[in-house]
């Protein structure tokens, strides 16, 4: 989270309060990131961390604060991130080319050809060539995955937010989509935030941890991890990543046991 003349992404003195509590789940909070890197933010259940997605998206107001992404408000701003979430919300009763192309019928100024184009070049790309008439339904977990990164990657946005994308994916398949996503992350260069709860996802994935350490969230504290790119899944056991997980495991447990 260098200072920069321009970050992809700023928070400065955010406040967040949900009707319900009495208190700030964001208090505060200032951070920004740089254009082009892969952060991902660990903390425990429940701490805040899909708070700052949802206001940094736009789905909830900030109580105070200013929140930028390329330097300018996000306020009123439509199409300046994309979002993908735990769950890949891929409707049932359209055809994966459909949900893909969702993005660009919302923009509007696409005919149906255009669009149905360009879902078939985003699904190649992303390893589903031929699958824009299949159903999901018909797609593995991994498969419908890479259809919902598609979907985020339409939407034109250089600021990505994955929240927990890989979560709901058994373990062979998990690791599959985290190689996939570091390579789609080099050859595209986009900004990505990445909500995590395994410690060894994070470390693999990102160029820096964003450590919540206490809730009300009043800062995120960053730690670089110690991995070159391309890396492999055999820097996880580089004596300094282990030391690294070791150190971030303490951290969370001790949020736990506050």
């Amino acid at each position: 989270m260098e200072t920069g003349s321009m970050s992809a992404l700023a928070f400065e003195e955010v406040s967040y309060q949900y009707p319900s509590e009495d208190f700030d789940i964001i208090d505060r909070l200032s951070f920004q990131v740089e254009p082009g890197s892969f952060h991902c933010i660990i903390g425990a259940s429940g701490c805040g961390k899909s708070t700052i997605f949802r206001m940094t998206n736009g789905l909830l107001a900030p109580k105070g604060g200013t929140i930028r992404v390329d330097g300018m408000p996000i306020a009123g701003r439509k199409g300046y991130c994309g979002y993908m979430p735990q769950k890949d919300l891929l409707f049932p009763w359209r055809s994966v080319g459909e949900n893909v192309a969702l993005p660009l019928e919302i923009q509007g100024g696409y005919s149906r050809k255009e669009r149905r184009e360009r879902a078939e070049e985003a699904l190649a790309d992303v390893g589903l060539p031929g699958c824009g008439d299949k159903m999901p339904q018909e797609l593995s977990g991994g498969m419908r995955q890479r259809a919902a990164f598609a979907r985020t990657m339409l939407t034109g946005s250089d600021l990505l937010l994955l929240d927990e994308p890989f979560s709901a994916l058994d373990f062979l398949t998990r690791i599959s989509m985290q190689e996939w996503l570091l390579d789609q992350w080099r050859r595209r260069r986009k900004t990505i935030l990445f909500i995590t709860h395994d410690v060894e996802e994070a470390l693999f994935l990102s160029q820096s941890v964003l450590v919540v350490e206490s809730t009300p969230i009043r800062a995120l504290t960053e730690i670089p991890v110690p991995a070159s790119d391309p890396r492999d899944r055999s820097c996880l056991k580089d004596p300094a990543m282990v030391e690294l997980k070791e150190q971030l495991i303490a951290l969370l447990r001790k949020q736990v046991a506050v």
